[in-house]
């Protein structure tokens, strides 16, 4: 009960301290300010929900909470998870949260309330908890009640000093305007049952405005507000002890009892007190009012309880938001508690009603209008209309055989007084071009104006046709057109209305598609509600339906039509979009007039109180008389006559009155029967005068035009003035028909109701069936529409018509298609997601409000008045048929939907789910032509397509002359008939009947999908025959050929490939093979035309064809390896092939009908220029092996485009099956103690080593045995190999220990890990040596532990780890190490040993003989060996297309966190960085769509913003803020480990990362997710599956051995891969060598460091590889047939030769015999570590003068550079990013590495921005390599002596570190502090470079420059050298050539450092010079030295020993790093 407080006045007040007033309301915010992270329990959403202020809340109320929830805890014994705990902690305080009165009622409350609790549980609990949980329940509502009312008088705080430390004004409770208040829904998705005071009858929300009092039951002067107003004054003079509303809800009671007044009088003098006669008086006398407006607020609370009980939840969009505080809503619950106590028991009635009510609530109800109080624009006067009657004015005719109504017109209203039309001028300028022509807008126009123009909000006008409603929106927009015809229409009109505004609008429907390109230019599309539904249930096109801003959705009234299902799920859709992604998309739905609009604009979710507009007929611009006539008469032909006798007369009434008219009948065929009657009728009345139109003054000008018309009726009726328009006709003849008509030549037009729909042709009468036509704005005042139907049906159009016939859902005849749509879009994954989904449709608000319509009984209302129990039922019934059709999987246990190939298909092709069970039914894996006919004849698709009689005997004719196949059923058979029109569409065979046109059309529209749908039925089904069958029926229908007709016919478009041309070849039997191998002339023989023969033999070049070469390669004895060459051999041409073909290549097993792998393949005309296209698979041999597999490649567009390769598996020699695997024993536990080192001991902070490392432990350990250890990645194999280490350090501690890992990330982790450990605690040396970090030899020599490749020195251990990535990429630079190793340490004393790290092997033994390991080292543990067990779980899901197979897979990923690691780490592995952001986007969104969006988040607000101001990378900034954190290789490093270390320490509990993550950072979690196995790769421009390896190690990561009892991996694949990966995830590859991709490089540099020197030596040499091992065991896999020694020899002996004469050619190498010499380009290779292809390249193209551009191209064509990532759709950022710099580029190569290369070097050189943070990485890696292939080519210039080209290149490496142009730029932009301004004064005095500014003296500098300037300036000079040369020459001796002495001294003392200052190289630097000495008149260079100093260095140089004069004889000294720093020095002097 709120007490009403005393008004303040000056008496109240106290002295008022201001600056007192500002300290205390400081300190009051700082303590009202709630931490955003606080306690877990304490901050949880269910402690706002139970405890009213729970941030104010005292400690004993958050005491009573935890006490609460314990006894929760104890009655569900914590057994449901967190969000159950929610449920049902609600659920408990809610039942027993109130006091309650002792005694056998409350007893039997209890046993009631535990009955209930049981039912929400599904289980029963003990008495004893659930009275615990009850008394507790009940103490927390006591507590909150007294804190309650201490809130309402607060104790006021005192000071010491007595004073009142209260703010002022604090204590006001400020209640919100309605109009900011909203209704928040509670977790169900229901609203809450008593929260009725913001909604009407509907549920929506109303604007409360007390002036419209008037509009109210009780609206007089005597309403329910005066008697508060009345009891207000009471209770102020004292008359009465109870408060205003107490006391003005027991008048309520009284006044409304059954007492008359007499006997009240009484009983209101006590209530109201002896000063009150007066008003006794009052309240006696408008008794009936004040009851009347009891009853009426009583109604409306009723209504409102029903409307919010059912009304599912649903978000606010737009500007419909409003707020509702805690305290609000923790008010209004506490306040329903209390009513439903007092209400319990009572019996039912309106006084019972009325004790329960609160009087605010009752007066606010009273106030709302009725619920059609509000329609808008309702006429004036008795022609307004009426809902439940028919207009004044009608008048009611009986005639003979027909009855007659007349509703005379609505007079269109007159203006409102202060309401005027929008003028133009009004609108903004932009908006006005639209409107050009137009002085104001229509009056809807304006009465929409301000909610259309000015607001976001959602929209539904509902009126009659004929008025614009859309403005110019600066969005994508959607227009969705019931109709193709009405798209056309509104397409035509929007352009020209959008032309000023250059806005582009296209149509997309069935006949108008659009191209990718053309979709981007537009700016608004209009279609169709089909075409948009098959758009946006494709996840491939997301991306354009995430662009729509707006969605107009025209004639939503069709809701009640077969298509509005089609609208339903549209809304839906888009709805669901903008609450899970949080966008704003419009909906504006245009209607005619609806009797129930309300319900359809709560469907479109529009605000009735804005965004709700219904226009009555008195606002039609034209007034409309109707007429109906029902025609009784019994007899079919009487009936007949005298239908068209009145239609007669209804004509002749008009067209005597000068009016055109407009007939519509039901078919075409009725056209031109009426047409006829209508002709004969006035020629037996002599009325024909009526009709005629040869008065016409253009009669015989247009009388030409008409009779150049084909259509005979058209001709022939124009002579009467009367027309026929319907779909069958010629466009040209629609197009004639509509000018005449509209020109008034024709006086009546006969029509279908297309042209309703599609042409706006208005008349002033419309007889039949449709009125929107009727009446023409510009012409006519007035309009007339007539309907003439069966007198049964007269009362269903007058109700119609006058809107008293709601519009009900059809939405329940297609709920499996659509939610089949909505599952494979990934929207809806489970039951409750798909209640939900059905929550937003149009059925479910006509199910509540019209059950009885949807089968629904009353009895199931009461039992379930939200309908839920129904909602269910649809949806689980649907799922199992959907499941039963094989188009999903239904979990039925758990509720879960998982999405099917066949539902995807049916989906995407638009298939009907009865279409879908017919294929089932019917689809075999063998079946002939008429077969396939005959079942596709059969789609749903077709199913209104009907048998007319008089059609039998021209199909009859059809089937017999013009189709080939069989016919099924015959003619006269549905199916049959069906069948004739397929096959006469594929014969492109015309047609005579108006009707079978139409039908043929028909079914032409929907026959290419489903060709297309059953050719991937039968591709996913695996059946060879029939995939092929059915890709030749996709192509027959595409191109109107059939498949058995010479392939040529594709050409017949071209005018120069003649039918006679043709015909002649086909009958000669002219294949594409003979003309292939014809030559042009017989060509011309051939066809006797000896000129076409060029022609002929032109096309078929352009004729589409591939060559097939396979390589396999047996992987196992059940998995071949296919390496597939495809090389295109034809003549590219744009006009038949576009910009791509797709091909289907086909692995199949033709013995067993089966097709063993599939996939597609684009040619591109890009790649057709090129190379052949490698692509690379694995396929199954199944048992017992089939004798050959033959890959087939299909055109997907070109008929007999096909091409085959046979694999023969007769000499194929498969490997022996092989799996040796070590037994894990069950040892005792071994302490760490058995180290026995203390030191070592430390080393470790567990107590015991694992079972893998006990088990290895005295190998490693106490002996020096080689040593393989296979082991599941987290089983601990680094700890073994320190084991190895560490007996190392025991035994010889004067013995290096060398660390390989093949990837940068592993050799960095180790560095970590070990510096931390061996380093700093045993005091040992460790260098790395990566391409990131070359340390010196003295490092090297001084290093106990050596990190990467190793020079020959000490080295006692070799550590192998991931051995088992020899198979990989950069397997062979492994291999060859440790062949070299081995072939060393046998060629020595010195043993190495080796120990090998590996997960487990599927051949162990042959990688152990290779390293040398005995049986006693090899340890090869099961993959299901870990320390921490893991649970692998793989799911598949359908689709083609990569990106839209990754988006399907977000959800399931973030419902895998949920269910298997809702509080734990979860890593995500994606394929790209593009893919982590999306990921972690979409991750977001589910989570706040679930009302958890913090849940991933472990840290307080202040650390977590302190990390944020940290971070750099701007994606990573916003996904942490929600706790999902991205890793991959395009963040800085300091983000990076920000990351990590956030993950590590568990503050961020999700991490998207990049597979790379898997190797380099040791960052386990409980649950990994590998989120597609997929990657692209930009060499093969395909995505390309992740080797096994790399998902191992991925998988590895899942299982934290410290916290989890085992660790969970989900693994999200393509469908079609899934057996794939369930079977080697458990059953690994074997391991096999890859060195013969690289071995030429390698052969090199054995070449030249002296280890061959003749081919024996190679030989030799490879007996040492794993690849001879492999050999031996595999040959298949190499290209051997058989192992025997003499095999083995040649094929040796070959490779050699063939690798000999490779380097040969390439310059690296001279043979003389057998034997070889290195020349200095294998020099050069071997030292840089380049590609022999590279060096051999720089030699073709380096001259004595190369320019720098010409530098740069070959630079970046070095083959380093193969590997270069060229992304998705990159080619474009190329393009973009060539047009900004100065050298060109290929334009046609643009998706080449090479090209990408040299664009991030002159975009470096250019310092421009990169147009993705992809590109800056990728900078990087090009600059690391470009250093090592610069410095080749000056080696490779200086050798041979070009001075110039060695400059050239010199100042090439220059611009890489200082990314700058050289000469094009000034070198004085390397100082940081340079500007424009600065640069021009240096200038001026003549200052070009640094070496100027560091010459000049400090005070000049400061004289030229301002102090700041002068001083940044020469900070920045001291990062510079200065350099002092000093030369002399020592002459020669006889025995020496002369010697050029050569001193540098650096002068600048100030600078301490030699490193680099290059700010812009991605690398540590250090300075290094370039001395050259040369004769720069000849170009001539004579030597060459690289020096480094810090300080100062004395060196030598040879002078040549010829005697040559020192003329012209220079010494230039060149830094290799600054621009602009060369010194020039004569030698010529210096003798």
């Amino acid at each position: 009960m709120v007490i009403q407080l005393p008004r303040l006045t000056n008496s109240f007040r106290d002295h008022f301290n201001v600056d007192q007033a500002y300290l205390q309301r400081k300190i009051s915010l700082e303590i009202h300010k709630s931490p955003r992270f606080v306690n877990a329990l304490d901050d949880s959403e269910l402690a706002r929900k139970i405890v009213h202020q729970w941030e104010e809340a005292s400690s004993e109320v958050r005491k009573a909470y935890k006490q609460f929830l314990s006894a929760i805890v104890e009655l569900i014994d914590d057994e449901v998870r967190s969000e159950e705990f929610h449920k049902v902690a609600n659920t408990v305080y809610d039942l027993f949260g109130s006091v309650e009165e002792e005694g056998d009622d409350v007893k039997r409350g209890f046993a009631d309330k535990k009955k209930e609790l049981h039912k929400h549980l599904g289980y029963s609990v003990h008495d004893v908890n659930i009275q615990k949980a009850a008394s507790l329940a009940q103490r927390l509502f006591t507590m909150q009640l007294n804190d309650q009312e201490a809130s309402v008088f607060p104790e006021n705080e005192v000071d010491g000093s007595g004073h009142n430390m209260t703010e002022f004004g604090s204590e006001f409770i400020f209640h919100e305007p309605t109009r900011f208040e909203v209704d928040v829904p509670n977790e169900d998705g229901f609203f809450l049952e008593d929260e009725t005071s913001t909604s009407n009858h509907n549920g929506w929300y109303e604007n409360y405005d007390p002036t419209l009092n008037q509009s109210s039951v009780g609206r007089g002067s005597m309403s329910l507000r005066w008697l508060r107003d009345v009891c207000g004054q009471i209770v102020q003079k004292g008359g009465s002890q109870l408060s205003g509303d107490e006391l003005a809800m027991a008048l309520c009671q009284l006044l409304h009892s059954d007492k008359f007044g007499d006997e009240i009088a009484d009983d209101l003098l006590d209530l109201v007190g002896d000063s009150a006669f007066q008003t006794i008086e009052d309240l006696l006398k408008h008794r009936k009012e004040l009851v009347d407006g009891i009853h009426h607020g009583m109604l409306m609370l009723r209504s409102e309880k029903l409307g919010s009980n059912i009304q599912l939840k649903m978000p606010s969009y737009s500007t419909q938001v409003t707020i509702q505080t805690k305290s609000d809503k923790q008010i209004d619950k506490l306040r329903r508690k209390e009513e439903n106590r007092h209400r319990r028991g009572t019996e039912q009635g309106i006084e019972h009603e009325l004790s329960a009510t609160s009087f605010s609530s009752l007066l606010v109800a009273s106030e709302k209008k009725s619920p059609f109080d509000d329609l808008i624009g309702s006429g004036q006067g008795p022609q307004s209309l009426s809902v439940s009657a028919l207009p004044q004015g009608t008048v009611r005719k009986y005639n003979k055989g027909y009855e007659e109504v007349r509703i005379p017109p609505t007079p269109t209203s007159q203006m409102k007084p202060g309401k005027k039309l929008i003028e133009i001028h009004q609108l903004d300028d932009f908006a006005q071009t639209a409107f050009r022509g137009y002085k104001s807008l229509n009056r809807i126009q304006s009465r929409i104006f301000q909610a259309a123009y000015h607001t976001n909000e959602n929209i539904l006008i509902g009126q009659h046709f004929k008025d614009g409603y859309l403005h110019k929106d600066e969005f994508k927009i959607v227009y969705v057109a019931p109709m193709k015809a009405l798209a056309s229409e509104v397409t035509s009109t929007f352009s020209h209305r959008l032309a000023p505004l250059n806005l582009c609008v296209r149509e997309l429907t069935g006949d108008m598609q659009l191209t990718k390109k053309e979709i981007e230019e537009t700016q608004m599309i209009v279609t169709t509600p089909e075409k948009w539904d098959g758009i946006t249930r494709k996840s491939s096109d997301m991306s354009l339906s995430m662009l729509v801003k707006l969605l107009i959705i025209d004639e939503v009234h069709l809701l009640n039509d077969d298509r509005g299902a089609v609208i339903e799920a549209l809304v839906a859709r888009t709805l669901r979009q903008v609450e899970s992604r949080q966008s704003m998309i419009r909906i504006v739905g245009l209607s005619a007039t609806l009797p129930n609009y309300k319900e359809v604009a709560h469907f479109l979710r529009v605000n009735p109180g804005t965004g709700l507009f219904f226009f009555d007929s008195s606002y039609r611009p034209v007034p409309l008389s109707q007429q109906y006539i029902g025609i009784s008469e019994p007899n079919f032909v009487a009936r007949n006559l005298l239908l068209n006798e009145i239609c007669y007369n209804k004509v002749v009434e008009s067209l005597k009155q000068g009016y055109q008219t407009m007939v519509f009948v039901h078919s075409r065929k009725d056209t031109g029967k009426t047409a006829k009657t209508l002709i004969e009728r006035p020629r037996r009345m002599d009325e024909m005068n009526l009709f005629e139109n040869d008065t016409h003054p253009q009669f015989e000008l247009i009388k030409r035009d008409v009779h150049k018309s084909t259509n005979r009726e058209v001709v022939e009726n124009f002579k009467f003035g009367i027309g026929i328009h319907h779909a069958g006709m010629l466009r040209t003849d629609k197009n004639l028909t509509e000018r005449l008509f509209a020109d008034g030549l024709l006086k009546v037009l006969i029509c279908t109701a297309t042209l309703a729909w599609g042409v706006n042709l208005p008349a002033h009468t419309v007889v039949i069936k449709i009125f929107g036509r009727a009446g023409r704005p510009q012409f006519d005042k007035s309009g007339e529409g007539i309907i003439i139907t069966s007198h049964d049906k007269l009362a269903y159009y007058l109700r119609l018509l006058t809107s008293q016939l709601p519009i009900e859902s059809q939405f329940i005849n297609s709920l499996k298609d659509n939610l089949n749509a909505e599952v494979v879009l990934g929207t809806v994954t489970n039951v409750k997601e798909a209640c939900a989904w059905l929550g937003y449709t149009y059925l479910f608000i006509r199910m509540k409000s019209n059950p009885l319509a949807y089968g629904i009984g009353w009895d199931e209302v009461i039992a379930d008045p939200s309908l839920m129990s129904k909602q269910r039922s649809l949806v689980t019934d649907a799922a199992c048929s959907l499941d039963k059709a094989k188009m999903m999987r239904f979990d039925e246990k758990s509720g879960n939907f998982y999405c099917a190939e066949l539902g995807r298909i049916s989906s995407h092709y638009y298939i009907q789910f009865s279409s879908v069970e017919i294929y089932n039914e019917m689809l075999h894996r063998h079946m002939n032509d008429s077969e396939v006919i005959n079942m596709v004849a059969h789609s749903s698709e077709f199913e209104t397509i009907m048998v007319r009689e008089e059609e039998q005997e021209e199909l009859e004719r059809l089937a017999r002359t013009s189709c080939p196949i069989e016919v099924k059923g015959g003619p006269s058979n549905k199916h049959g008939k069906i069948s004739i029109l397929i096959q006469l569409y594929i014969s492109r065979t015309s047609i005579d009947s108006f009707s079978l046109i139409s039908d043929k059309a028909y079914i032409s529209t929907s026959l290419a999908r489903i060709m297309r749908a059953l050719f991937e039925i039968c591709l996913g089904r695996g059946w060879c025959e029939m995939t092929s069958f059915m890709l030749k029926y996709c192509k027959a229908v595409e191109h109107q050929i059939w498949p058995h007709l010479r392939p040529f016919r594709q050409f017949m478009s071209d005018k120069e490939l003649s039918a006679e041309i043709l015909r002649k070849l086909e009958e000669q039997g002219a294949d594409l093979y003979r003309l292939q191998e014809m030559g042009e002339k017989d060509i011309g023989l051939l066809i006797h035309d000896p000129q076409k023969g060029k022609m002929v033999k032109q096309y078929r070049e352009y004729f589409p064809g591939i060559q097939l070469c396979a390589t396999v390669s047996p992987i196992t004895r059940s998995v071949l390896k296919v390496d597939l060459l495809i090389s295109p051999n034809f003549d590219w041409k744009d006009r038949y092939h576009g910009a791509s073909l797709r091909w289907w290549i086909l692995v199949e097993d033709t013995e067993n009908d089966h097709i063993c792998h599939s996939e597609s393949f684009t040619l591109t005309k890009q790649s057709r220029r090129g190379e052949s296209q490698k692509i690379s698979f694995t396929v199954p041999i199944f048992g017992p092996h089939p004798p050959q597999y033959i890959i087939r490649a299909l055109s997907d567009s070109w008929l007999q485009a096909e091409a085959f390769h046979t694999i023969s598996f007769h000499n194929l020699a498969l490997p022996e099956a092989y799996m040796l695997h070590t037994e894990l024993l069950d040892l005792r536990p071994l302490p760490v103690t058995s180290l026995g080192n203390k030191s070592y001991e430390d080393l470790y902070k567990f107590s015991h080593f694992n079972p893998i490392q006990i088990q290895t432990f005295h190998v490693l350990y106490h002996t020096d045995n080689n040593v393989l250890l296979g082991a599941p990645t987290g089983s601990g194999k680094t700890v073994s190999a320190e084991l190895a280490m560490l007996h190392l350090f025991n035994t010889q501690p004067d013995m290096k220990v060398i660390y390989i890992a093949p990837l940068k990330a592993i050799v960095q982790e180790r560095m970590n890990d070990w510096k931390k450990r061996l380093v700093s605690q045993l005091g040992k040396r460790m260098v790395e040596m990566t391409g990131d970090f070359t340390p010196d030899m003295m490092a090297l020599q001084s290093a106990d532990i050596i990190i990467s490749t190793p020079e020959n020195g000490m080295v006692g251990l070799m550590i192998l780890d991931e051995i088992h990535l020899l198979g990989a990429d950069r397997g062979p630079v492994l291999e060859v190490i440790v062949s070299r190793m081995r072939y060393i340490s046998s060629q020595t004393e010195r043993a190495v040993r080796f120990v090998g790290l590996s997960t487990a092997l599927a051949n162990a033994r042959d990688l152990a003989d290779w390293l040398g390991v005995g049986d006693v080292g090899l340890f090869n543990f099961k993959p299901s060996v870990r320390p921490v067990p893991l649970e692998v779980r793989i799911q598949g899901y359908p689709g083609k297309f990569y990106c839209p197979r990754m988006n399907s897979m977000n959800k399931p990923a973030y419902a895998a966190i949920c269910t298997h690691s809702p509080a734990k780490p979860v890593l995500i592995f994606v394929s790209s960085r593009r893919q982590t952001r999306l990921t972690a986007l979409d991750l977001i969104q589910f989570a706040a769509s679930d009302g958890y969006s913090m849940q991933f988040l472990n840290m307080p607000e202040v650390a977590l913003q302190m990390v944020l101001s940290q971070l750099t990378d701007q994606n990573l900034k916003h996904t942490l803020q929600f706790g999902i954190e991205l890793h991959h290789a395009g963040l800085n490093e300091k983000d990076r480990t920000l990351v990590q270390e956030l993950f590590a320490n568990n503050r961020i509990q999700v991490l998207v990362c990049t597979s790379t993550l898997a190797w380099g950072v040791n960052l386990p979690a409980h649950l990994v997710i590998i989120k597609g196995t997929e990657y692209y790769d930009g060499k093969a421009k395909r995505y390309v599956d992740f080797p096994i390896t790399d998902i191992l190690q991925m998988m590895g990561r899942a299982g934290r051995p410290q916290y989890d009892q085992h660790g969970r991996a989900v693994i999200l694949v393509h469908e079609p891969k899934k057996n794939f990966y369930k079977k080697f995830l458990y059953e690994p590859f074997p391991v096999e060598s890859n060195l013969r991709a690289q071995l030429h490089d390698h052969i090199n540099a054995e070449i030249v460091s002296g280890t061959i020197c003749h081919k024996e030596d190679a030989v030799h040499y490879l007996t040492w590889t794993y690849l001879f091992r492999r050999l031996v065991v595999n040959p298949a896999y190499y290209g051997l047939g058989d192992t025997d020694t003499k095999t083995l020899n040649s094929y040796l002996s070959s490779l050699v030769q063939n690798t000999f004469e490779d380097l040969e050619d390439s310059g690296c190498i001279t043979m003389v015999e057998n034997n070889v010499e290195p020349s200095m380009l294998a020099s050069i290779a071997s030292q840089y570590y380049l590609s022999y292809r590279t060096v051999s390249m720089f030699g073709s193209n380096i001259g004595a003068d190369t320019s720098l551009e010409v530098f740069l191209h070959i630079l970046s064509a070095a083959s380093e550079y193969d590997e270069l990532p060229v992304r998705h759709n990159e080619e474009i950022h190329n393009e973009a990013l060539s047009g900004k710099l100065p050298l060109p580029v290929n334009k046609h190569r643009l998706n080449d590495p090479h090209v990408k290369a040299n664009l991030l070097l002159q975009a470096h050189f250019s310092q421009l921005e990169m147009p993705i943070s992809d590109y800056v990485t990728d900078l990087k890696s090009v600059l690391d390599q470009s250093i090592r292939i610069i410095q080749a080519m000056i080696d490779i210039c200086s050798n041979s002596g070009w001075l110039s080209s060695t400059i050239t290149c010199i100042h090439l490496l220059q611009m890489v570190m200082q990314g700058l142009w050289f000469k094009r730029d000034s070198s004085l932009w390397m100082l940081p502090s340079m500007t424009f301004e600065l640069l021009n004064s240096c200038n001026n005095r003549g200052i070009s470079d640094i070496q100027g500014l560091l010459d000049l003296p400090k005070a000049t500098l400061h004289a030229f420059l301002d102090k700041l300037h002068a001083s940044q300036l020469y900070q920045d000079l001291q990062h510079f050298p200065c350099v002092q040369v000093r030369l002399n020459i020592q002459k020669s001796s006889k025995e020496k050539s002369p010697m050029l002495n050569i001193k540098l001294e650096k002068t600048n003392y100030r600078r301490t450092t030699s490193r680099a200052f290059t700010p812009r190289f991605p690398k540590v630097k250090e300075e290094a010079w370039w001395l050259v000495l040369g004769n720069a008149s000849t170009s001539e260079l004579y030597a060459l030295k690289r020096v480094s100093f810090s300080d100062r260095l004395i060196t030598c140089m040879v002078l040549p020993s010829e005697p040559i004069s020192l003329q012209g004889m220079k010494l230039i000294l060149v830094s290799d790093c600054y621009l602009g720093f060369e010194q020039e020095h004569s030698l010529e002097g210096l003798l």
